[in-house]
């Protein structure tokens, strides 16, 4: 069998298994030395390619596939830097736990570290940020060779998909010629193993009955007691610690990215306005908790973090299911590894119902209090961040996905977007908390969820206005909400704006770009807001509107600190007076 021959059989078969263990998106940044890889991939009827050119928007496109898919998306590119821009986004991967299969095509043995062009050491290139590195042997048609690459692959696949999840990387090399035989129309099915495809089963993490009962019994003794939902997404999780809220009486302080503020599900036990009355020290002294139970990521809300940092008094339990350790503040007195909704449901059984808690009722009084103050912020008749993010659940269609940008974006919405019935899904970077490649994820997560609404700002979009190519190119709808306050609005509410002499230059960073012209070079359609009545209008009119569209708000980033600082500051003395009579 001459060289030719051999690709053909080595990759149809790897191309074959990851079909087979379920890989159905594959996103493609074209180069030389992965030619033989791309061209297996394009030839098998069972795999959607999506070709992103460049290499950094496309680790951040295929993340956002697999975030809203949950299961491994596959990446390729050539070798060399190509694969050194796919970094950031694997980092965010990483911490995410978002299942990515990379694959990087390189120069063969032979060809590394004698100055051969477009070779760099790929070996181990992302370091920890991965959870398996394999160096792929070279491509051979032999029944041994054959196995060894379905099976690296079930492999890969597999791995990628155990908790936690997250992205593993196999570096393939290749010698010339880099063409493999395309006239065979049963390729793939040549070297199907007889057996089926390579199974590997892991089960759900659990823990035993008598621990259940254990957790039961000490939950069920504490009254003060309150559940934190930080940024998770399991499809059965909601339900299930809505009824151990329900049974204990607890109040779930519920981050947005939990899924828990939206939906048809019950809100009794939801606490959304804690991020405004946890910055008031006499409330924090009000509600101090005897037991924190904690699920997910760690939550957005900076004021919630303190809280919790504070209260090193009470038991703190970690439930995570993806055995990690989540725990910046080093309060966890259990850590619990264990499936979420698992843990909920068994836990359950195990509760006696208590009817009342006049601790719950504290944080529903204070939470609907504060809720009451903050929905002044609707009667701002100038364009206000604040008003759009309390504004978003009114605004937007039943079922919609949101896609929140980092910085400002991401903590207004943990402030003023609150309890609703209309099932928005919330969606975000949260794992490296970066501004870099947030308009490429949101395409990506956009070819699986529609309609999807982006909401971000400007430096933000500046980082990755490449990204805004995979809506022309790919005719991938995407409504982008620009907040533009003309540079780094979170760094005014930071210290160092007390600093006045270097703060533009270092830390506000104004751009003054007209995005306009940005937008319509990728045909996108531009509309800058000049009052709420017309922000209502447009984004009603343009509910199915086939392209990419970009509504810019513009704000001021003086005005926004005011605006916020008046707020929490109204919402302060609301409570004072509220505590003098209750307390």
């Amino acid at each position: 069998m001459n060289h030719q021959e051999s690709l053909t059989a080595y990759l149809a078969a790897f191309v074959g298994e990851l079909v087979e263990s379920g890989v159905t998106d594959v996103v493609v940044s074209p180069g030389s030395r992965s030619t033989p890889l791309a061209l297996m991939m394009a030839e098998h009827p069972g795999l959607k390619l999506h070709i992103q050119i460049d290499e950094r928007s496309a680790g951040f496109f295929a993340l956002g596939i697999a975030k809203a898919q949950g299961k491994s998306v596959a990446l390729l590119c050539t070798s060399g830097t190509a694969a050194a821009n796919y970094f950031p986004a694997i980092v965010e991967a990483n911490i995410s736990r978002v299942p990515l299969i990379v694959l990087t095509a390189d120069r063969p043995h032979e060809l590394r570290d004698v100055g051969a062009p477009q070779a760099i050491d790929q070996i181990h290139l992302y370091g920890q940020h991965v959870k398996w590195f394999v160096e792929m042997a070279l491509p051979e048609a032999t029944d041994e060779l054959i196995r060894y690459a379905q099976t690296v692959c079930a492999r890969a696949i597999a791995t990628s998909q155990m908790t936690p999840a997250g992205p593993v990387h196999l570096n393939l090399p290749f010698r010339e010629p880099l063409l493999p035989k395309l006239d065979d129309p049963q390729v793939f099915e040549k070297n199907k193993r007889v057996k089926g495809p390579i199974k590997i089963v892991s089960g759900e993490l659990t823990l035993s009955l008598e621990h259940f009962k254990r957790l039961a019994a000490s939950w069920s003794e504490e009254a003060k007691g309150v559940i934190v939902c930080g940024p998770l997404d399991h499809p059965l999780f909601q339900e299930a610690v809505i009824k151990l809220a329900e049974k204990l009486q607890f109040p779930i302080l519920a981050d947005p990215l939990s899924q828990l503020r939206s939906g048809e599900h019950s809100q009794t036990q939801i606490i959304d306005t804690y991020d405004t009355f946890l910055r008031n020290q006499a409330v924090k002294e009000y509600l101090k908790p005897e037991i924190v139970i904690r699920f997910g990521a760690m939550p957005v809300s900076k004021a919630l973090t303190i809280f919790l940092r504070e209260n090193d008094d009470a038991l703190h339990y970690v439930v995570d299911g993806g055995r990690g350790w989540r725990d910046p503040n080093a309060m966890t007195s259990e850590m619990l590894y264990c499936d979420e909704y698992i843990l909920c449901q068994s836990v359950l059984s195990f509760i006696e119902d208590r009817h009342e808690s006049a601790y719950f009722e504290q944080w529903v009084n204070l939470n609907e209090l504060t809720k009451n103050q903050l929905s002044s912020v609707n009667d701002e008749i100038k364009l206000s961040e604040a008003k759009l993010f309390y504004q978003l659940s009114s605004l937007l269609p039943h079922g919609a996905t949101v896609f929140v940008g980092n910085s400002m974006p991401i903590r207004d919405l943990d402030s003023f977007f609150h309890n609703n019935g209309k099932s928005l899904r919330i969606m975000a970077n949260r794992g490296a908390n970066g501004i870099d490649g947030i308009v490429s994820t949101a395409l990506g997560a956009a070819t699986v969820h529609q309609p999807l609404y982006l909401v971000l700002g400007d430096l933000t979009l500046f980082h990755d206005l490449n990204g805004l190519l995979a809506s022309k190119m790919l005719e991938i709808p995407i409504r982008i909400i620009l907040i533009n306050n003309n540079g780094g609005g979170i760094f005014s509410f930071l210290p160092q704006a007390g600093l006045p002499k270097h703060f533009e230059r270092l830390f506000g960073t104004p751009l003054n770009i007209d995005f306009k012209h940005a937008v319509q070079m990728f045909e996108g359609k531009y509309e800058t807001i000049e009052n709420w009545d017309h922000f209502s209008a447009v984004i009603k009119n343009d509910f199915d509107y086939p392209g990419l569209v970009v509504y810019e708000i513009p704000t001021e980033r003086d005005a926004n600190v005011n605006e916020h600082r008046k707020l929490w500051n109204d919402v302060s003395q609301e409570i004072e007076k509220w505590l003098k009579i209750n307390q």
